[in-house]
This record gives C-alpha cells, structure tokens and sequence, in this order.
C-alpha cells in the first residue's frame, strides 16, 4: 500500500566508522534540510565517539552504537529498523566522509514525495577525483545487477546515497539476513527489486576528498562482491518467471528503462 505524501516522516541515516573529522560537517548540513539525523556508530575510536557523543548530548542526532565493528551493512541494518521504530516512513541513507552532495536531499526527496514507495537511488557523477580502478570496476556490477533483477531499473546499485521506503525494507531484512559489510548496498537494492518495489535514480555528484578515509578492502570486498553476485544471479533464475511477467504486465519495454526526474542538469 503507497504511503500518502502527506505522511510522510523521512530521516537522514548515517553508519559510520572513524569519521570523526567530517561528521560534524554532514550532521548540520542535513539538519540544515530539515531532516532528523539517526547516526549508526560501527564500533569506532574513541576521537570518533567524543564526536558523536558531543553531537547526540547537543540534540542534533539520534546516537545508535554497536558493540564492536561489524560492518557498513549490519550498521544500515541496524539504523533502518530503528528509524521505522521511531516512526519514520524513510530513510536517507548517505556517507559519513563527505562524498555525497548534501545539496541533493531536496531531490532525493521530492522524487519520494512523487513516487511514495519507490526507493530512490543516487547514480553517481564522479569528477576527476575517483579512482579509476573504482570507477571502471562498478560498470561489472551494473551488468551483473541488471541481469540479477532482468531489467534496468537501478542506474547504480554501488551508490551509498539512497531513500529508502521503510516499511517494504524492514520486510526484507526480516525475510532473510543481509551483508554485514560493502556488499550490502547491492543486494538490498537487487532485493528490493525483487519484492516488486519501484525505483527512481536521481544523478548526483560523488568525491572522493584528497583527505578521505576509505574502509573498502581491495581485496576481501572484491571477493565479497563475487560471491554476492553468484548468490543473487543463483537467486534469480527461480523468480525469472514473476520478473518477466511484471515485465510484461508493465506493457512495454520501456518500463524498464532509468526513470529519472526531470531536474535540471547537474552544473
């Protein structure tokens, strides 16, 4: 059932691991939008937590804390079910680091506004800072997310800037467990898909800050990534059918291009 606009209670959702230089920064900026701020701490240092301590004593977060690292995506697990308890219908999944364009939100939530139970994903526009290994590597996992779901509907499944509809969401993370770590963005999108929920992508700038910190492990996560791949390609041939039918169900082949907004251009 579509959740009407008017109802609608969106929050900014934020994991973070070691962050504590930015988080500050981003914090504001999303109470600037008017939006709550869940931050998940994923175990970080003790610099971090003064941070996040400082900021949930101000009233500017809501302070979750994990025990210990476990993960980006047992930290978005975490932030999403308790947004969905405090009452919020979506989430605002963006990086603690500054790589998202905190300018965007009102488009991330406008197109929620329009479309109340898609999830809108973020398609990333990089500039000259990206790594090239990084940013040639993502053009593999589109394919494979486009054969995993038989359709193009998500522009970019790697894209951590993301609005999610949380009641369709805290149904598939009961439905079965997700990643804990960098492959959770991927198969909860590739999943979502399969419920039946609609997607728009809306394009929006990412950096990568000479000064950033990164946790993604070259290695461990690529290795992570394939295995996910398999799984979700494995997972996908029993619901081929279903997909095909909604397919055709739509109509026309053209439902399952891109939908994107008609914004003006990024400058």
């Amino acid at each position: 059932m579509s959740v009407p606009a008017a109802r609608l209670a969106p929050c900014a959702l934020i994991p973070i691991y070691n962050h504590k230089a930015t988080i500050a920064r981003t914090v504001q900026a999303l109470r600037a939008q008017g939006l709550p701020v869940i931050v998940v701490d994923d175990g970080s240092d003790a610099e971090t937590r003064a941070v996040l301590d400082a900021l949930a004593a101000s009233g500017e977060i809501q302070l979750l804390r994990l025990p210990h690292n476990q993960g980006k995506g047992a930290a978005l697990v975490a932030g999403l079910l308790a947004a969905r308890e405090a009452g919020h219908s979506h989430a605002l999944q963006i990086d603690a680091d500054g790589q998202h364009d905190v300018n965007d939100v009102p488009r991330f939530l406008e197109a929620s506004h329009q479309h109340p139970r898609a999830m809108v994903c973020g398609r990333a526009v990089y500039d000259d800072s990206v790594p090239k290994a990084r940013l040639y590597g993502r053009y593999l996992t589109h394919v494979c997310v486009w054969m995993e779901t038989l359709s193009l509907a998500i522009d970019d499944s790697m894209c951590g800037y993301r609005l999610y509809p949380l009641d369709e969401t805290s149904a598939e993370i009961a439905r079965a467990p997700l990643p804990a770590r960098m492959d959770f963005d991927t198969e909860i999108a590739v999943r979502l898909v399969w419920r039946g929920v609609p997607v728009r992508n809306v394009p929006t700038r990412v950096i990568y800050p000479a000064d950033g910190l990164s946790h993604f492990r070259m290695l461990h996560d690529n290795v992570r990534i394939t295995a996910m791949h398999t799984r979700l390609l494995l997972g996908m041939l029993p619901r081929a059918p279903r997909l095909l039918w909604r397919r055709w169900k739509a109509g026309r082949l053209a439902a399952t291009v891109p939908h994107h907004l008609d914004e003006k251009p990024l400058r």
